[in-house]
């Protein structure tokens, strides 16, 4: 964490001292659920939380204490939302919660030394559960500050609440006798950055369209550091995991490595095709023994084809000494497929209990799309919960990587898709040319390409144009910077000029170009305010929308 991150969570501690008794608690609260053996259901509301018009920033918030439970206790169960004033969910085509993670500085993280990360959620709003008889230890006197990206994609301010709905038995309550403790392990692909991304580049890695990271990437990690992996520092059993992808991912994968281990699971027996007799030439009775015969080879063939698949279904999948542990698939709701955030990823099953050893090695990988489009700023994450000192199944000795449950259903706050009517924009293709393109920028301000934005009328509308061999300038106003309303040039496939939704636009331009957001400020910045159109374009129409504010839609023409 930088020297600026770092003096803003030391700000917001500093508020939690001098914070009134919250606004949220003058807002009505959910009242308590008392569910069976002692658990008790509560939504607690952080905020207010004041939107400015196209945020799209990381900032830290701290949690009051009437933000979070009052006494001593165990979490067993955490689902998040992101809410309005009188409790309403907003569409995510319009809002979404880019990233939540609850910190608790009153504990060490296990894998990155710094303050313990032991809740996550993502615009896929991943509901965290443990099994029976475990939970996250809390305390009344923990501080907790919420590290926050709520990704405002309107030009609109908001006021807006992070819930998280607390499964929670009281310390003093008979059933927190037989409670066990569990530790969140944050798995990363690029764990220690705060803001752990990585671009996704349409047609690349494997010839199946498919795009691993850090496996695929040119030089994931220049320091020479897997920032993937851990090493496990206590015995004990993992419990429970899911992974945390954006849109275009397809699952994240966990893997376990041990330095002399491997295969200890069952030998599946081989099948051999049975030889049936000819019945060609027979007659009579010969010809019935014969079918009875081959009736017989065919059904223990079949049989033991059975066995066989149930013997392959119990076998771990082991490449040396290195073990699969569990695949997180994104399960899209999204009927134009994996590209937006209508989805939900799989989490492990309830008996899932991997045995771990000291010295073990855990890494992570995550998997994109490649066919549909580009997709920048992607993340691989799955936060693990580990019990200490208890064993489990071994990984080497039986399967563990079954397929998992899915996290929730579908959302009805994702049902704005988006790419249909009415248009945005005339077809840019179509227009006249607009002003010949010179060395001064054209200025993006108030969402608006100024002098390459289609959805504006007449000439101010026309495509401008760039001599073959050239580039056009676009530069970021003072007022935009000053505000941190950052944008970007993302390619997209012409007219581009279709209804704003989750599903579109995306990046998916004939030719591909990508300005990162520009904007300064540190992450998710690209640290400047100025980009150039590519030198090397063909001839032809080129149009692009903005990936932090998609209804912005720009268009530029190569002659």
């Amino acid at each position: 964490m930088n020297s600026r991150r770092i003096a803003a969570v030391l700000v917001a501690l500093a508020a939690v001292l001098v914070l009134p008794q919250s606004a949220s608690a003058l807002l009505p609260k959910t009242s308590v659920t008392y569910l069976d053996n002692g658990v008790e259901r509560t939504t607690y509301r952080i905020g207010p939380l004041n939107v400015t018009p196209g945020q799209n920033r990381i900032a830290f918030r701290p949690v009051s204490g009437l933000e979070k439970p009052g006494e001593d206790g165990w979490i067993t169960r955490l689902k998040p939302d992101l809410v309005e004033e009188d409790g309403s969910i907003p569409l995510s085509s319009k809002v979404m919660f880019h990233h939540g993670v609850w910190l608790n500085f009153s504990r060490t993280d296990a894998t990155s030394g710094g303050q313990e990360r032991f809740y996550a959620t993502g615009e896929e709003k991943t509901i965290t559960s443990f099994p029976k008889g475990y939970g996250y230890e809390y305390k009344a006197s923990d501080v907790w500050v919420l590290n926050h990206m709520i990704h405002n994609l309107t030009p609109e301010a908001m006021t807006l609440y992070a819930t998280y709905t607390v499964d929670f038995i009281p310390a003093d309550s008979p059933a927190a006798e037989s409670m066990k403790p569990v530790t969140p392990i944050w798995m990363d692909v690029d764990n220690g950055s705060l803001y752990p991304v990585f671009d996704v580049w349409r047609d690349s890695g494997g010839k199946d369209g498919k795009f691993t990271f850090p496996d695929d990437a040119d030089n994931p990690y220049p320091s020479g550091e897997a920032k993937n992996r851990w090493t496990v520092d206590r015995d004990g059993v993992l419990l429970a995991t899911a992974g945390h992808v954006h849109t275009g991912g397809l699952y994240t994968d966990l893997y376990l490595q041990r330095p002399g281990a491997k295969y200890s699971g069952p030998t599946c027996p081989k099948v051999k095709t049975p030889k049936l007799r000819k019945l060609k030439g027979l007659s009579g009775k010969a010809r019935q023994r014969a079918a009875r015969a081959n009736a017989k080879a065919r059904q223990k063939y079949k049989a033991q084809v059975r066995k066989r698949d149930a013997c392959l279904e119990t076998k771990p999948s082991v490449k040396g000494s290195k073990v699969h542990l569990f695949r997180s698939r994104a399960k899209y709701y999204e009927p134009a497929g994996p590209v937006s955030w209508d989805m939900a990823m799989y989490g492990t099953p309830e008996d899932w209990k991997v045995e771990v050893k000291e010295g073990d090695v855990l890494s992570t990988t995550a998997t994109y799309e490649t066919k549909l489009a580009s997709w920048p700023e992607s993340m691989g994450i799955m936060v693990v919960y580990m019990a200490e000192n208890e064993k489990g199944n071994n990984p080497y000795r039986k399967r563990v990587n079954f397929k998992g449950t899915v996290n929730h259903g579908p959302y009805k706050e994702n049902r704005d898709h988006g790419g249909g009517l009415p248009l945005v924009g005339p077809d840019p293709t179509k227009l006249p040319d607009g002003a010949a393109g010179d060395d001064n920028p054209l200025i993006i301000s108030d969402f608006v390409y100024n002098g390459a934005d289609f959805r504006l009328p007449g000439a101010l509308g026309r495509p401008p144009v760039v001599k073959e061999g050239k580039s056009l300038t676009f530069k970021i106003s003072d007022s935009d910077v000053s505000q941190e309303m950052w944008h970007s040039l993302t390619s997209c496939k012409t007219p581009c000029n279709r209804s704003t939704g989750i599903a579109y636009p995306i990046a998916d331009g004939e030719f591909q170009f990508e300005s990162g957001q520009m904007g300064v400020g540190g992450a998710p910045t690209v640290e400047r305010t100025t980009w150039k159109t590519p030198a090397s374009l063909p001839r032809g129409t080129y149009t692009f929308f903005c990936r932090v504010h998609p209804l912005m839609r720009g268009a530029f023409r190569v002659k």
